[in-house]
Order: C-alpha cells, then structure tokens, then sequence
C-alpha cells in the first residue's frame, strides 16, 4: 500500500500546490484526474519521493519514506511529466545505463530491454540515437524505462502525451494488465486516458481532492445536470458558454447542438441527457458548478 496522508506542498511565495491531500493506494490502476495547475504533478512527485511534502506523512506499506525514501525508490517506476533523454545514446545504451543505475545485472538488464522495446513498440530503432526520435518515440522510451526493473508502484504523469490514436490504446492496455498485482497511479488531463481501464478515479482541482470514487460513482453526481440544446442562431454560443458550463458544441445543418451542464432546465426546449464522465469531471473542476450546485461539496 502507498499512502499519503493530508499532504501537503506550498512553494517559496506561498503557492499552495496540494491542500490536504489524502489519497490510500492498493494493487489496481488509479487514474488521476485534473486540469492543467490542478497539482497533479506536484502531488505526483511527492508520492515519488521526488519533491518533501511541506506537511502530511507519506509511507509505503506502513514504512515513511519522506524520511526513508530508498524503501518506496527500490520498487519504483516513474515517468515525469518532462522526462530527458542523452540525446547520443541509443534507446538500448540509455535502458542499458538506468537498469545498471539501478542494480540490474547487466545478462538480466539485456533480456529485459529486448523485452521493454517489443513492448512500446522500439524493438526495430532501439540502437538509433535518441536525438533522431520523434516525441512520441521519447514518450514511449520514457515509459520503458519506467518499466525497468518489473517495479511494485508505477507513477505516471501525463503518459500519452504525444502518442498516437495506437499507441495511446497499447499503452492503457499494458497498464491495465500490470496493475493486476501492484499499484499504478496514472496522472491526465484527458478522461478517455482512463475511464477505459481505471475502476477507481480520483479528481483534484486547485491542489485539492474533489472526488475519489468509480467511474460509476462520479456519474452518479452529475445525474440530472446535462442538458442538450439545439441552437438555430449560432451567434447565441457565447451566450451560452458565459452563462454554463458547456462541455460538447456540434454544428449541424439545423444550428449548433450544445451539451451543457446546469443544476435545472437551463433554455425552454432543453433535454436531459445521460451524462458521460467528461461531463462528470467538468463538473467537479469547474468553479461555477461548484457554486452553482453541491455536486463538489465534501
């Protein structure tokens, strides 16, 4: 188990990036969601042993590793929102130094390279120099080296970005599977990153936790706050986006069909919808909601 208890994190000037986070992680995939400044990655290396909490406990299964930090680092894999590279090594050179970094023998560290660059897709530009690769080949190095070591805890924060439509869906499964015997948290901004593979989601906005729960669970609190409505004007959009909280816009032949979340029938002629978990996540983000409604209320 890593858990994090009312952690918190202020910066020199008094940037309050996490408020009072509590969060109890076991075997499974969490997916941590939130807007960009929510926290997330402060949050996440703090549960790396990266960054100290400016206040709250850290521990993993039962040992503090703010003041321990090589019991959690042993078996951990991480991969930072910005993750660097020697741009004239290989991808095999680079894994090949990190496994060694960690205490991997070398006969053992070669085997589970081949295997790590099969798995994201590598295995044919492994002995490139990573200064030729594109993002996404980076982002993908980054996740094999994260994998280096068949790690207990795997923290990842913004995985997918510059993975393609593929490789964003070849990388969700490989976590899906891995988190069967040990702990992933998985840090977005892009609810499709998740709500596929995570049963269990936690939401932070303003360095807070707003809601942790199933997928189900958050759909529950936004039951009854969707609404549809069809627009013949297409100059009344910005209306509507001043006054809600609007999270689809699709222009047909007929005007503008705008899905928007509202704590009653916003417009005469509106229809409820089911809502989605991108409805549920704007709702738990965004401060009108929160004024406007208890759906985020703790």
């Amino acid at each position: 188990m890593l858990e994090l208890v009312d952690v918190t994190k202020v910066y020199p000037g008094g940037k309050r990036a996490v408020d009072g986070v509590t969060l109890r992680l076991e075997a499974g995939l969490i997916g941590l969601l939130g807007p960009n400044g929510a926290g997330k990655s402060s949050l996440m290396r703090i549960a790396a042993t990266v960054t100290r909490p400016t206040s709250g406990t850290v521990a993993f299964d039962g040992v503090d590793v703010v003041a321990r930090p090589d019991v959690l680092r042993r078996v951990l894999g991480y991969l930072p929102q910005d993750f660097g590279v020697y741009p004239n090594l290989s991808a095999r050179e680079f894994l090949g130094y990190l496994a060694a970094a960690k205490g991997i023998p070398a006969r053992t560290a070669r085997r589970h390279i081949d295997h790590l660059l099969e798995l994201v897709n590598l295995a044919d530009v492994g002995r490139r120099p990573l200064g030729g690769y594109s993002g996404g080949m980076l982002r993908r190095v980054g996740i094999a080296q994260a994998l280096l070591g068949d790690p207990r805890v795997i923290i990842v924060d913004e995985p997918t970005a510059g993975l393609d439509p593929t490789e964003r869906v070849r990388f969700r499964n490989l976590l899906s599977e891995l988190a069967a015997d040990r702990v992933v948290l998985l840090s977005t901004h892009i609810v499709s990153d998740v709500e596929s593979v995570a049963s269990d989601m936690a939401v932070v906005a303003g360095g807070r936790l707003r809601r942790r729960g199933s997928p189900e669970d958050l759909l529950r609190e936004v039951d009854g706050l969707v609404w549809e409505v069809l627009l013949a004007d297409p100059a009344d959009v910005a209306e509507v986006q001043a006054r809600h909280v609007v999270t689809r816009l699709v222009r047909t032949p007929g005007g503008v069909r705008v899905r928007l979340l509202a704590a009653a029938r916003p417009y005469p002629g509106a229809a409820a919808v089911i809502p989605d978990l991108e409805d549920a996540y704007l709702a738990l983000v965004d401060p009108r909601m929160q004024a406007a409604t208890g759906v985020v209320r703790r």
